[in-house]
């Protein structure tokens, strides 16, 4: 049995799967902001409540195997916590500390590498050789499966693709929204939730959020529409440079925006100018676990036995 943990800012979220994938158990609690010792001990009493649900069916066996997703990167060069907007989490050894209240190894993840996990090992990107996650809501995260296997990269940010400039910018583009990482014009700036409904107010739009945005469109709003093809404009140049880099077999879409229907039809079809290639085979897909998958891929971070078929 595996246990994943989505370590949220504003809650924790646990879950145990059987060796076959199959959930078993899955509880959720607040999460203590701004203390990082109330929240080493919430984890792991979340554990222990989990194991102590699925006692009839792990009976006799061994402590779950667990794995969490964190919302930042085990900085490769000192071992701490590091870009985590759960900012009482930076500094601190997490993995260690959780391994001590647990009495067993702990394994760790970006979130966003968990969800590309997640759907790489039995969603949408299963049995693909090369898997590119994306998580478009509040931000613009990603991440990078090969062979079943997360690239973490050498300095812990493999996938962090919403942190380079948006490709090809145009006049208006230039020289884009201020990021909270300090740089200007970052495709987390123009691909976000916040962002979309900031370029439909730049269009004379109220202040709403992409989803109204979207029923907007549905319901064949000119500016809303206008405000989706911008965006979707955008994706499709910001997307081609990671087909261009990593070739992908494989785009899954995840977080609030991913259920923007349009987006899989559309974006395919405006990439092409922007791939260094006489076609693109790569298939860009809804993630078939939903919210679900960054959880579940924290639980995978233990390979599945290999008796599993995905």
């Amino acid at each position: 049995m595996r246990i994943g943990i989505d370590l949220g800012g504003t809650k924790i979220e646990g879950i145990a799967l059987a060796g076959d994938g199959r959930e078993i158990a899955r509880q959720r609690i607040a999460a203590p902001r701004g203390n990082y010792d109330d929240t080493v001990r919430a984890v792991a009493g979340l554990v222990t409540a989990i194991e102590a649900a699925c006692r009839a069916e792990a009976a006799g066996s061994h402590a779950a195997k667990v794995g969490v997703g964190i919302p930042g990167a085990i900085s490769p060069a000192t071992g701490l916590i590091k870009n985590a907007n759960s900012t009482w989490l930076n500094g601190h050894r997490l993995g260690d500390d959780l391994s001590s209240a647990l009495g067993r190894p702990v394994r760790l993840a970006n979130d966003a590498n968990c969800f590309a996990l997640s759907e790489a090992t039995d969603g949408a990107g299963a049995k693909a050789a090369i898997v590119f996650g994306v998580i478009i809501g509040t931000g613009t995260g990603g991440g990078v499966v090969v062979g079943g296997k997360v690239v973490v990269g050498a300095n812990a940010i493999g996938g962090e693709w919403g942190h380079n400039p948006l490709p090809a910018p145009r006049d208006d583009e230039r020289p884009g929204p201020p990021c909270y990482c300090g740089r200007s014009g970052c495709i987390e700036t123009f691909l976000s939730g916040p962002a979309l409904a900031r370029d439909y107010r730049l269009l004379g739009g109220e202040d709403i959020d992409a989803a109204e945005i979207a029923a907007r469109a549905g319901r064949s709003d000119a500016r809303a529409i206008q405000c989706l093809e911008r965006y979707e404009d955008r994706f499709a140049r910001a997307i081609a440079s990671i087909i261009n880099v990593i070739d992908p077999d494989v785009i899954v879409l995840g977080g609030g925006l991913s259920n923007i229907t349009r987006l899989y039809d559309r974006v395919p079809k405006l990439w092409g100018p922007h791939v260094f290639s006489d076609r693109v085979d790569t298939r860009l897909v809804r993630a078939v676990h939903g919210d679900s998958s960054g959880v579940r891929g924290a639980a995978w971070l233990w390979p599945p036995p290999a008796r599993m078929t995905v």
